[in-house]
């Protein structure tokens, strides 16, 4: 236990963005920070634990803030032989499913905190920890099947409709119960986890320099982000500066992940509301945009482009010519397809007004990325806190403030054309040189962040570096985990029908959510 005189301290925050690391030694000083966090109007970013009962005896929690300005870490050292830390939920609502998540991992339990586990889903016994150091890597466990305590809405009239996991089509498995009566909504409760895959271990089995591969792999929708924000992380750590020609390279192909997502939404909202010309229209747009990508890039998705110290390849000859004219080609469809959308009075009936959420709830509940700036929340990374080649773009902010599906469309519409700007910026002022740098083994012990402002939102890597270029601890999150709880809300007083508008106007990662 630390003494009652011990102070917060302050050390470096190895980081591509701005920020601070603060050691917090007491739990006074850790729910301390935390209240101070939430007055300063931060949001909690992402939370964590860490099994280092193997160097000090103890285990540690770690939270992330994110300011308007900065990025806060804060750290706290459970003493030694405690397993339990000051929840976080009644300040930071998103915290709960964080904190479940730290308990079903690592046996850290919040106090205070909502007791149902989370990611386990009977896969392995409630007395296994699968991130302690000494829990087996390799062990195996027969499934355990048991109810999910959902909460109960009881009334006249009040039935409930459960939906999933598994669901039509190729979508990923989520449980959804919803409470009605007739078709109005009176509460949905999310139940989330079938997708954990255990990465959080399999990170440790991999050496610095292969890490990335796994970090792309996340999220495939977010696969530039992840693993840009993977080699952020080792770059921090190891003090690496991306020559510019491959920090240009890295923003073009995110704004291009960032561009063939808002394709696929808008092309399935309008599906969802009965408009398939839409479908098909934005369905050919993003075709060309990833047949253009496999000629430029080499790859349809971009998996492996970010690499750590630069990118795997060059443009070849000709390439930012002809990305330039598909540009074009884009900004003058999608200007005429938004024309037609905003006109069409039945697309217009079915997103306004459906899935609204208010400003004050999204800053209550931590709303990030897209979902926040279509409620009038106007934070993105890129204009905030820029890091290179974003400090010399200026990149515009889109903000809405309806906080409907309406408004969730025109942030897309929005954000695909900044997108196609900043593109061109890119690809006309490309700098000469080199394309990556050598990246050596970080030393041990040493804690990196890396925060890419990917399509939805923060996406964040912690890395704990081990010795010998191994991986101690690597800590993925993305913002899905603090947008899910929207949705909860969002549909709340809407008919069950608008369900998968609404949802699709989110269009949240389950694979990133559940790690």
């Amino acid at each position: 236990m630390a003494p009652a005189s011990s102070a917060v301290k302050a050390v470096p925050l190895l980081a591509n963005v701005r920020g601070r690391r603060l050691l917090a030694p007491e739990r006074e000083q850790w729910s301390g920070m935390a209240e101070s966090m939430k007055a300063g109007g931060a949001g909690l970013l992402a939370l964590w634990g860490t099994d280092d009962r193997d160097r000090d005896g103890c285990f540690r929690i770690h939270a992330a803030y994110l300011l308007p300005d900065e990025v806060v870490l804060v750290e706290h050292a459970l003493p030694a032989g405690s397993e339990s830390y000051p929840g976080l939920g009644p300040l930071f609502p998103v915290a709960g499913r964080l904190q479940r998540s730290v308990a079903d991992l690592l046996g850290l339990r919040a106090e205070g905190g909502d007791e149902r586990g989370w990611l386990r889903h009977g896969g392995w016994p409630e007395t296994f920890f699968p991130l302690r150091r000494d829990s087996p890597a390799t062990a195996r466990f027969a499934r355990i099947s048991a109810p999910y305590p959902f909460v109960a809405v009881s009334g006249d009239g009040v039935h409930e409709i459960p939906v999933g996991p598994v669901h039509a089509g190729t979508i990923e498995p989520g449980n959804f119960r919803f409470s009605v009566v007739g078709e109005k909504v009176l509460r949905l409760e999310e139940r989330l986890g079938y997708t954990h895959k255990g990465v959080a271990r399999r990170f440790e089995q991999l050496s610095q320099s292969e890490g990335q591969r796994l970090a792309a792999r996340l999220s495939g929708d977010s696969a530039v982000a992840f693993s840009w924000a993977y080699c952020a992380a080792l770059e921090a750590v190891t003090g690496v500066a991306v020559p510019p020609r491959a920090a240009a390279l890295r923003a073009l192909v995110l704004e291009r992940e960032r561009i063939a997502n808002h394709l696929g939404d808008l092309g399935a909202l309008g599906n969802d509301a009965g408009f398939a010309f839409g479908l098909a229209q934005f369905s050919r747009l993003k075709e060309d945009l990833l047949r253009a990508n496999a000629q430029a890039l080499g790859a349809r998705y971009p998996f492996d482009f970010v690499v750590p110290g630069g990118v795997a390849r060059d443009l070849p000859a000709g390439a930012p010519a002809a990305l330039t004219t598909q540009l074009g080609a884009l900004e003058t469809a999608i200007t005429e397809l938004r024309r037609i959308y905003d006109d069409h009075p039945g697309l217009q009936d079915r997103f306004r007004e459906a899935g609204r959420l208010e400003r004050e709830l999204a800053g209550t509940l931590g709303a990030l990325g897209l979902a926040a700036r279509a409620s009038g929340l106007g934070r993105d990374l890129r204009v905030d806190q820029p890091w290179p080649p974003y400090d010399r773009l200026a990149p515009k902010l889109a903000v809405r403030t309806e906080g409907d599906v309406a408004a969730r469309v025109q942030v897309r519409f929005d954000e695909v054309l900044e997108s196609i700007r900043l593109c061109r910026l890119l690809l006309d002022g490309l700098p000469d040189g080199a394309t990556g740098v050598e990246v050596p083994a970080a030393e041990p012990d040493r804690l990196g962040i890396g925060l890419i402002e990917g399509w939805r939102g923060p996406v964040l890597i912690a890395l704990h570096a081990g010795p010998g270029g191994a991986i101690r601890r690597c800590h993925p999150h993305d913002p899905s985990c603090q947008n899910w709880p929207l949705l909860e809300f969002a549909i709340l007083g809407n008919i069950v029908p608008d369900f998968p508008l609404i949802n699709k106007s989110f269009n949240l990662s389950y694979s990133g959510q559940d790690g």
